[in-house]
């Protein structure tokens, strides 16, 4: 997967681009995530979440082989708990994740915005979550209307987050 270090990489796609390439083969997330990792664009095959104020299964996923892979979390929104912080994030480096979106809050952003990590969520919260084993991997979600597998792929940059059911960069 093609990882991008600064701005000038980045141009070679963006997400206005992959919509206005690939009309009929794109979801494109209402703009209600913001960045808060140090990578602003990045893109991968999509691996999801399915949890609510527990992030087990998030630190779990961080901790497996993610090359490639951008984590997808359905948090239902909650902005009662953060479901990633700076030490699940460096093990999910650590582990060749690209990125993860999160339907839900982060936390520790001065340590993540350093971190060679995309991080989109809805909103910051200093709170932990709980961590009592609850959720899913690798289960249908929805997100605002947009439903989301794993297998599918995921864009995002400073524009926005698009989801297409192909890799948009090797069409």
């Amino acid at each position: 997967m093609l990882e991008y270090s600064n701005q000038e990489e980045c141009d070679m796609w963006c997400t206005p681009d992959l919509c206005d390439e690939n009309p009929n083969d794109v979801f494109v997330l209402p703009p209600m995530f913001q960045s808060f990792g140090g990578k602003k664009a990045f893109c991968g095959k999509v691996v999801t979440v399915k949890c609510f104020e527990d992030n087990s299964r998030v630190k779990e996923l961080a901790a497996t082989d993610g090359q490639g892979c951008v984590m997808v979390v359905d948090g239902g929104g909650s902005t009662r708990a953060a479901l990633i912080g700076d030490l699940i994030a460096e093990n999910a480096v650590k582990n060749g994740w690209q990125g993860i979106i999160i339907n839900g809050c982060c936390r520790d952003v001065h340590e993540l915005k350093t971190m060679n990590f995309g991080v989109f969520a809805i909103a910051t919260f200093p709170v932990k979550s709980t961590r009592k084993g609850a959720g899913e991997i690798n289960t249908d979600i929805d997100i605002a209307g947009v439903k989301i597998s794993s297998s599918m792929w995921v864009y995002a940059d400073e524009t926005g987050v698009v989801v297409a059911n192909k890799n948009l960069l090797n069409a």
